[in-house]
């Protein structure tokens, strides 16, 4: 790389961690080009290990850094892995990447993820060293394809003569049945991570032709606190599940320092006033209004329907893992009617992956069908459970909204609104969605504080600021 293009080339990388929601600042930024000034781009593990220990602040942000990393400094950068081979077919890239796998030569694999981009992944009219064709029209038809590459090379085929390749190396590894479990899972392991380098190099090839920024904004996953809930893919939602605890240790600790300051009460001004007539109206000492003791309740209610379970889910989950900072927390869930699920939430802590399966199968959320009924709901959880309500009451409601053009029945979240302490909707539907086709959410913020939820940062900050200390 050009030492000259490479100040804008960390400015740009740098640049496209912050839209991947990495906070990288100016003193991280000069600390990564000291870095890179000290090692040079000779080897390129080490430098990805020097940057990611200079820019990266918080964990669970690896991923998304790599990934931008192979965008903005492609392995060509690094001698050592860009002197690989070339297998001359599919054949014999099979057996070179039987025995990469075998041995866990990831720099080997590395090198055989590029030469399969190369020789199969390549669509359109794509010249060499990634320039595209002529004209517009041929560029924006070009590229290369991860998909398509594996396809080809077909890995997943592979894994048996893996595991002979492996056993041939340890004839006798002393474990018996374990030894192939544990074989088995390390070659899966490193099947997964060719895949991964596949899908790497067809991103910077292709980023190469259309342009860095576009693909990191398009096809760089973002950070597992920025994925949106009604998006999030099986992988993704499982992730965030697994940020639950750390997160809500996090949460509760922010609550509980709240709890303390507001423990102070507020200054009664009369009374304050009052005394400083001895002082001559300065006010020495400031009287306190008395807080009552004793923490708020939380009513959770949740739209189970559609791609809004996965967020209802991740939520439900957390606010049982505050259940501590709460005197009392119930959960309800509905499509078409409202059923009680605290007990369901309780006791799915301990396999969350198969909650809204079993709050669907064993809980009473609907009459028929799984289309979401707002205005029934609402008015079967008055009806029904209107004892869960009081002055104490913190009520979240977590949906999108959307009635399927049936009545959204306002008068029930008016009553709810009237019974609770404070109500608070959550919705996991961008903003500017709002009210648009069979969508109620801007009739349903004329009464109670609606807010836009769509991912874990902004769930973490609303429940930080909402719920009562």
């Amino acid at each position: 790389m050009n030492t000259e293009v490479l100040p804008t080339r960390l400015v740009d990388f740098v640049g496209a961690l912050r839209e991947r929601g990495i906070e990288v600042g100016p003193g991280e930024t000069v600390d990564a080009a000291a870095a890179i000034g000290v090692l040079g781009l000779a080897d390129r593990a080490q430098l990805r290990e020097a940057l990611a220990s200079t820019v990266l602040r918080r964990s669970g942000q690896r991923g998304v850094f790599d990934a931008v990393f192979d965008l903005y400094f492609p392995i060509a950068v690094g001698s050592a892995e860009s002197a690989a081979e070339r297998p001359s077919d599919v054949y014999e890239l099979r057996d070179a990447l039987v025995a990469a796998l075998a041995e866990g030569d990831d720099a080997r694999l590395r090198a055989l993820a590029a030469a399969g981009v190369e020789a199969f992944g390549r669509y359109g009219d794509v010249g060499e060293g990634g320039s595209g064709g002529n004209g517009t029209g041929s560029r924006r038809l070009s590229g290369w394809s991860a998909y398509q590459t594996l396809g080809e090379v077909r890995p997943d085929a592979l894994l048996n003569r893996v595991l002979a390749a492996m056993r041939t190396a340890r004839p006798d590894d002393g474990h018996g049945g374990l030894g192939e479990a544990l074989a088995g899972r390390e070659a899966r392991s490193r099947l997964a991570a060719f895949r991964e380098h596949v899908q790497a190099e067809a991103r910077r090839r292709t980023a190469e032709l259309r342009g860095r920024e576009r693909i990191a904004r398009h096809a760089v996953a973002p950070q597992t606190e920025l994925v949106t809930f009604t998006s999030a893919s099986r992988e993704q939602l499982a992730a965030m599940r697994r940020t639950i605890q750390p997160l809500s240790r996090k949460l509760a600790t922010r609550l509980a320092a709240r709890r303390r300051r507001a423990r102070r009460g507020q200054i009664d001004l009369r009374r304050t006033l009052r005394r400083s007539l001895a002082t001559g109206g300065v006010p020495m000492r400031p009287v306190l209004r008395a807080r009552r003791p004793g923490r708020p309740e939380l009513v959770v209610l949740c739209d189970m329907s559609g791609s809004v379970a996965g967020f209802a889910q991740f939520t439900l989950l957390l606010t049982q893992a505050l259940a501590d900072q709460f005197s009392k927390i119930r959960s309800f869930a509905f499509v078409g009617l409202t059923d009680e699920i605290t007990e369901l939430v309780s006791a799915g802590r301990d396999e969350p992956e198969g909650l809204a399966t079993r709050i669907l199968s064993q809980a009473r959320v609907t009459r028929w069908g799984m289309s979401s009924d707002y205005g029934e709901s609402l008015g079967s959880f008055v009806e029904e459970f209107s004892d869960a309500l009081g002055p104490r009451t913190s009520v979240l409601i977590l949906g999108d909204g959307r009635t399927n053009f049936g009545d959204p029945n306002l008068g029930a979240l008016r009553r709810i609104a009237e019974r609770a302490r404070h109500v608070y909707w959550l919705n996991p539907e961008g903003r500017t969605f709002w009210g648009t086709g069979d969508s109620a959410a801007l009739r349903y913020a004329e009464l109670v504080p609606m807010y836009e939820c769509r991912n874990i940062r902004q769930l973490s900050r609303l429940v930080t600021e909402l719920l009562p200390g």
